[in-house]
């Protein structure tokens, strides 16, 4: 390793971590479905699976693969949001030995073609509202088999109703009456095809690996002792399980410690969160920061018994302070904010269980990682920022049919290049600067939108806002904000740049302050700047 500041911080967190602990995911699967058979798996609306039903239907669903012509390595792609029958799908897609490709169920045809063309897939497992927009480009792909998925699917409500030809339920209840041979599996075979978000260009498939995933969840069970207790944890799932936060944190590590999931396929309905907070009273759950921003605004999030929640963990985008002391000031306790991406399955670094207080970084590298911030070739100083570079088990093994785009992504002594700028403080904390891409010039100076964010947002009356770089005659660039009021607030253009005047430096202070209703964003909350940007 280079070298580490982080692991000074690290106390009794062990360094290491063994990435063949299990041989595939489906071991891993396996010994928690036999372990926790007869305790709660999944909850949605008045659903309750355990984790022998789980280990039934998932069975039956690989069998179904299997005897459909589906062989190891072939790609399955999976288009739904939050339902049961998501990991009902993915655990018998691992079982069959097949790889998944996770598709955003809100893709446009463009979009959506794109991803099973460049994947390959012969098999669609689809929401059924989703249809029609599969059904525009179904020509243009090798898709085989369809299988559409109803929302009441695997529910109480869905089994009293016949399952359609060609369902997701019909090929559940085939499966159940055909034999099953697992296959043999080792860490170094496909688990997922995951494609990146594709906001600058044509999205690339991640190739994950049975080991990546694997090394991630006992990098994150390893530095978070005492949040993990098996067979006792509650989590609420609000993030896509499309996206791998959520389908690496949310499901997959607390599946292996016989967690029980409460999965919310329309997190946009904050009344009916908060609804599943006050059922479920949840030990852990994972957010983005719009996500913590819009409950913290609601006036019934007050209601809520937090009592037993331990873990609140965020990614996908930079946390803000005036967020997390909102939040604490509600439940009790901070946000732990972590980083990572689709190549790294997803977990770089997170805020480990020893930490008692929002530190507004992303936390230490998770043990095996190894992290160097690099400046046009040179590693930087202590202190100084660089583009954030990782070597570890959870790295992917590069994009799918992509040999040039996966040379370009690692360095030549094989360390991932992120494109994102981040630095070490003392105590190996490391913390997001920003994209490169997102970076302001103002006359020379550089400019990183989440600094002037996290001001704009401290000032009361502003619900959230967005930073980007605007074209300046006089100064190349100059900032511009987007300001969403709070509710009732008077807020001025101004009164904004008064503020940022009293804590920013000049150049930093934005030129032009906007107030919109709403920001645009990606399905997992994500802020995009680039329509902003666009936008003009």
């Amino acid at each position: 390793m280079s070298r580490a500041p982080w692991l000074a911080s690290y106390g009794e967190i062990p360094t290491t971590i063994n990435p063949d602990l299990h041989p595939s995911l489906a071991h891993m699967f396996d010994e928690a479905m036999r372990e926790h058979a007869h305790r709660p798996a999944l909850r949605a609306g008045n659903t309750m699976l355990s984790y022998a039903d789980v280990d039934r239907l998932s069975r039956n669903f690989a069998a179904y693969l299997q005897h459909s012509g589906v062989k190891k390595g072939d790609r399955v792609a999976v288009m739904l949001p939050n339902l049961l029958a998501f990991p009902i799908a993915l655990i018998g897609i691992v079982r069959a030995g097949a790889v998944q490709v996770n598709v955003n169920p809100l893709y446009t045809p463009r979009e959506l073609q794109h991803q099973l063309v460049d994947s390959g897939a012969q098999t669609l497992v689809v929401f059924d509202g989703a249809l029609p927009t599969f059904d525009a480009i179904k020509a243009n792909t090798a898709v085989q088999t369809v299988l559409s998925v109803a929302a009441s699917d695997c529910t109480s409500a869905g089994s009293e109703r016949d399952p359609q030809p060609g369902s997701f339920a019909a090929a559940l209840e085939q499966g159940a009456t055909l034999p099953f041979e697992a296959p043999t599996l080792c860490g170094d075979d496909a688990l997922f095809l995951q494609y990146t978000g594709g906001t600058t260009g044509l999205s690339k498939g991640a190739l994950l690996t049975h080991r990546n995933l694997v090394a991630n969840v006992e990098q994150f069970k390893t530095f978070m002792p005492g949040f993990m207790n098996p067979g006792e944890e509650v989590v609420v799932t609000a993030l896509p399980l499309y996206h791998i936060f959520a389908l690496t944190v949310n499901l997959i590590v607390y599946f292996s410690i016989g967690a029980e999931n409460w999965l919310i396929a329309n997190a946009r309905d904050l009344g009916g969160l908060i609804d599943v907070f006050k059922a479920a009273r949840p030990t852990s759950f994972m957010g983005v920061n719009t996500l913590y921003a819009g409950l913290v605004a609601h006036p019934q999030i007050g209601e809520v018994d937090f009592s037993r929640l331990r873990l609140a963990g965020g990614g996908g985008a930079a946390i803000i302070p005036t967020v997390s002391e909102r939040w604490q000031a509600i439940t009790g306790g901070f946000i732990r904010e972590g980083y990572g991406l689709s190549e790294t399955s997803p977990v770089l670094s997170f805020n480990p269980g020893s930490v008692d207080r929002f530190t507004g970084t992303t936390g230490l590298p998770v043990p095996s990682t190894d992290v160097k911030l690099m400046n046009d070739g040179v590693e930087a100083a202590p202190g100084e920022p660089g583009e954030i570079c990782a070597k570890g088990p959870q790295v992917m093994q590069g994009y799918w049919n992509q040999p040039e785009a996966t040379r370009a992504a690692f360095t030549d002594d094989g360390y991932f290049r992120t494109g994102d700028v981040g630095v070490f403080d003392a105590r190996g904390f490391l913390r997001i600067v920003d994209r490169s891409k997102d970076m302001i010039l103002v006359s020379g100076f550089n400019v990183y939108p989440n600094e002037i964010e996290a001001v704009v947002t401290a000032l009361p009356g502003v619900a959230e806002c967005a930073c980007v770089g605007v074209a300046d005659e006089r100064s190349g660039e100059a900032v511009r904000v987007f300001v969403v009021p709070a509710r009732e607030a008077a807020l001025s253009e101004e009164a904004v740049i008064a503020h940022c005047r009293a804590q920013l430096a000049a150049y930093k202070v934005p030129r032009v302050v906007s107030f919109v209703e709403a920001l645009p964003k990606s399905t997992v909350g994500k802020i995009l700047r680039r329509e902003l940007r666009d936008a003009g």
